[in-house]
């Protein structure tokens, strides 16, 4: 049974206390998102993978920090690096996916994150689902820092399965 909304909030304020200050990726990314998923009650292990690897066009392999196939892309990078980065590197693996044809296990969220800030990317919002595939204004970003994570909780009710 999923946590209740307010179990979930009461997660979230308590995640953020704990992951405030954190600095490196390297270090820290894994334990980061094992904690993320267990806000919702939800055990990584269970729906999604660290370090998948994507043949880059370059031919050598990139690796998806985290990916739960047909559902989520999530690329870290250290705090104060520039999400942008994470998120070019996110929409390349989303076309690798395609040119490997695995058109299946291609996500309709992708987060990124520094710690310090998370950027949620719903690539198929229900109110844009009458717009072209790559319509510039199909799909919706919410970005927020951690400490505000409780109010935004909503928008990943996909991973508890609401």
């Amino acid at each position: 049974m999923p946590l209740s909304w307010n179990e979930i909030r009461h997660n979230a304020i308590q995640f953020s206390r704990e992951w405030a200050g954190v600095t490196s990726e390297r270090a820290a990314k894994q334990s980061f998102w094992n904690a993320f998923f267990k806000v919702f009650g939800v055990n990584r292990r269970v729906v999604a993978s660290f370090e998948e690897p994507v043949r880059k066009f370059s031919g050598a392999y990139g690796y998806i920090d985290l990916f739960w196939p047909g559902m989520l892309l999530v690329e870290h990078k250290s705090f104060a690096q520039n999400l942008g980065k994470a998120e070019s590197q996110a929409f390349e693996y989303i076309r690798r996916l395609a040119g490997e044809n695995r058109l299946n296990e291609i996500p309709r969220y992708i987060i990124v994150s520094d710690f310090a800030r998370i950027a949620l990317h719903d690539l198929e919002p229900e109110e844009h689902r009458g717009l072209p595939l790559f319509d510039s204004k199909r799909g919706l970003t919410h970005e927020f820092p951690l400490d505000e994570f409780h109010r935004h909780i909503h928008q990943f009710a996909f991973i508890p399965g609401y």
